[in-house]
């Protein structure tokens, strides 16, 4: 029985509310986008929080993600801005679309929503079928330090947002646990407007080591490019929070 891991997803609304205004990572993925002709494929675009900014500078972008109501809203976005962007629902290890691209990526952490060893090679085994010879897949994850793993599994404060519905502030506010033999972490977040609980949701989220990525990317066929502590391309360190990664379809990979 596959695990149901969208709580944090089935009000698309709420998470962009708490998601939209970060922006982080979109110099860094328009940068790459001009270097590649033709379709980029987005893949956990969810709402479209970096498919939308993409298609409205030219590019074309194809959405994919595997949550109807991310997608419905993706679609009411673009719109209203009249954009021409291909949304799909896929599951992203089961990836079947007529074309290869020379651009792939998908962020907000989306990688770690593959749970298990045999999820990861399926992501990555549809990722190189759909790259064109030489072509980049872009992605990013939480780099496993010992703060990222071993957080408190009382609750604990995280941030404070706005709702733009009631004009009262949200405090944000997680429980974590962390199964060290499978690699994943069970996290709670719950949402609290004038010290009232609003909404409590669940998700797993599973962390690769460094050197464990490496030996992944190299047997799916991908040469690892860069290695990013962040979105502004500062080399990864032991303190580092996160991994950004650029890989590039190597040239003698056959298809997997």
């Amino acid at each position: 029985m596959k695990l149901y891991n969208f709580e944090e997803y089935d009000r698309p609304n709420l998470y962009d509310t708490e998601n939209e205004n970060y922006k982080e990572d979109l110099p860094f993925l328009l940068k790459w986008a001009e270097r590649c002709k033709g379709p980029i494929i987005d893949l956990a675009c969810g709402t479209g929080r970096a498919t939308i900014p993409l298609a409205i500078v030219g590019h074309t972008i194809i959405g994919v993600d595997i949550h109807k109501g991310m997608l419905d809203l993706a679609k009411q976005k673009a719109e209203v801005l009249n954009l021409d962007i291909d949304w799909v629902q896929q599951d992203c290890t089961e990836l079947d679309l007529p074309l290869k691209s020379e651009l792939i990526f998908s962020v907000g952490n989306s990688f770690q929503h593959f749970l298990t060893n045999e999820q990861q090679d399926a992501l990555l085994s549809s990722v190189h079928r759909h790259l064109a010879t030489g072509g980049y897949f872009i992605f990013e994850t939480r780099f496993p330090n010992a703060e990222e793993l071993l957080q408190p599994t009382t609750e604990e404060y995280w941030r404070t947002y706005k709702n733009q519905l009631t004009g009262k502030s949200v405090d944000v506010y997680t429980i974590s646990q962390y199964d060290s033999l499978n690699q994943l972490q069970h996290y709670t977040t719950i949402r609290k407007e004038d010290g009232q609980q609003d909404i409590s949701t669940r998700i797993t989220l599973r962390y690769v080591f460094p050197k464990e990525m490496q030996r992944l990317l190299n047997s799916h066929g991908f040469d690892i490019v860069h290695i990013y502590k962040d979105w502004n391309e500062r080399f990864i360190t032991k303190d580092s929070v996160q991994m950004v990664y650029v890989c590039r379809k190597s040239e003698d990979s056959s298809e997997r």
